[in-house]
C-alpha cells in the first residue's frame, strides 16, 4: 500500500511540475514584446519618428529614434536621429537625457557639420526659457536661482559663437549671453544683498566686488556700487565709502538707489512686460 500511495504522490508531483512548466512558458510568450517596426527601413523610422515629434508625443518619437541611430549606424540619418533624441528628451523635460545624448553624439562626431547646432541644443537645454514665466508666479527672482545651468548654458553658447561665427544659430546664442551674463552678475548681487540685509558687511562686500570685477556693462552693476557704499559706511570706513559713492554717481549720475535706497522698484530687470 505504502509503494502506491507513494507512487501517486509522485505522479501529482509531477503533473503539478508540468503544468507549472507550460504555464511558464505561456506567460513568458505572453510577456514578449512584439517590435511591430522589426521590418520598418530606415527612412520609415525616421518618418513616423519626425511624425511623433510633430505632434508632440516625445514619449512615442524617442524609441523611434533610439531604433533608427541603430539601424542606420555610420550614416547621416543615424547622426539626425541622435540630435533628434536629444531635443525630444529636451521638450520631454528630460534635461540630463539631453544633455548625455548631446555629448555623446559631439563625442562620436567631433567634425560633423551638425557640431554648431548640437552646441546650440546643449545650450538652450540649460537656458530655462520658462523662469520668467515662474518668477512672474512664485515672485522668484532669476538671481534667486542655482547658477550652474546657466553658467553651463553660456560655455556651450560662447563655444558656438567662438568656433561658428557665421553659423545661423550664433546670433541668437549671442542674444542669449547677454541674458546669462545680467542674470550671473544679478545673483552676486542678490548675496551682496542678502549678506548686507544682515549685517554681514564684510562678506556683502566681497560679493558685491565680485560682480564688479567680473562683469562688465550690466544693469546689476549700480546696486553693487551702492551695497560697497552702504557697507563701507555700516563698517566706518568713510574713505572707502565716499570712494564707492564718487564712482557709483559718475557712472548713475541718476541713480534711484541714491535717492530711494533699496526701496526703489523690485520689478525684476529680465521682465518684458
Amino acid at each position: 500500500m505504502a509503494f502506491f500511495a507513494w507512487t501517486g504522490v509522485s505522479a501529482r508531483l509531477a503533473h503539478t511540475a508540468a503544468a507549472l512548466l507550460v504555464a511558464g512558458i505561456v506567460a513568458g510568450c505572453a510577456g514578449t514584446k512584439i517590435d511591430n517596426t522589426a521590418d520598418w527601413s530606415p527612412n520609415r523610422l525616421h518618418a513616423e519618428a519626425k511624425s511623433e515629434m510633430n505632434a508632440g508625443a516625445w514619449q512615442r518619437a524617442i524609441p523611434l529614434l533610439e531604433k533608427l541611430e541603430g539601424r542606420a549606424a555610420g550614416t547621416i540619418l543615424a547622426q539626425q536621429a541622435q540630435l533628434d533624441r536629444a531635443y525630444a528628451h529636451h521638450r520631454n523635460n528630460e534635461p540630463g537625457l539631453a544633455i548625455s545624448t548631446i555629448d555623446r553624439f559631439m563625442r562620436l562626431h567631433p567634425t560633423s557639420p551638425a557640431l554648431d547646432y548640437a552646441l546650440y541644443l546643449k545650450g538652450i537645454v540649460n537656458f530655462n526659457e520658462d523662469l520668467g514665466i515662474f518668477g512672474f508666479l512664485s515672485k522668484q527672482d532669476l538671481s534667486e536661482r542655482d547658477q550652474k545651468a546657466a553658467k553651463e548654458s553660456f560655455d556651450a553658447l560662447r563655444e558656438l559663437a567662438e568656433r561658428f561665427p557665421d553659423s545661423r544659430y550664433t546670433p541668437d546664442a549671442r542674444q542669449r549671453m547677454v541674458y546669462i551674463l545680467n542674470s550671473l552678475a544679478n545673483y552676486e548681487v542678490h548675496v551682496a544683498r542678502y549678506y548686507y540685509t544682515r549685517g554681514a558687511y564684510v562678506a556683502a562686500i566681497n560679493r558685491a566686488q565680485i560682480a564688479l570685477q567680473d562683469y562688465r556693462e550690466v544693469p546689476a552693476l549700480e546696486e553693487a556700487l551702492y551695497i560697497l557704499m552702504r557697507s563701507y559706511d555700516a563698517l566706518g570706513m568713510a574713505q572707502l565709502r565716499d570712494d564707492a559713492k564718487r564712482v557709483l554717481e559718475r557712472n548713475y549720475p541718476n541713480s534711484s538707489f541714491v535717492s530711494q535706497g533699496f526701496q526703489r522698484s523690485k520689478e525684476p530687470w529680465w521682465k518684458i512686460w
